[in-house]
């Protein structure tokens, strides 16, 4: 019974990783040899309160707008949620020239 538990507890806390707050950046490209990512970036984000109200554009054509950016080299991803969502905001960073 004392394994059971102990490997249910296990997944329990496995499975809560990030839950509080999660803050990531990632890429949104699959061939990262050899990137150049220019001399502009812009950002676009959107943001979520409770999975109920969503506002703004976390589109690329947003990001290098903001950016001033006519040739897309590259974009990430950022991520930032707090308590399982409550708050969530998804920026897309652009890279170019």
């Amino acid at each position: 019974m004392k394994k059971v538990l102990l490997c249910l507890s296990g997944l329990a806390c496995l499975s809560l990783q990030g839950c509080v707050l999660t803050s990531i950046q990632i890429p949104l490209d699959t061939d990262l040899q050899g990137t150049d990512l220019g001399d502009k970036t812009g950002e676009s984000s959107f943001q979520s309160v409770l999975g109920l109200v969503s506002w703004g554009n976390a589109g690329t054509q947003a990001a290098a707008t903001d950016g001033g950016i006519t040739t897309l080299k590259h974009a990430d991803q950022k991520i930032f949620s707090v308590l399982w969502g409550i708050y969530y905001r998804q920026t897309t960073v652009a890279y170019g020239n």
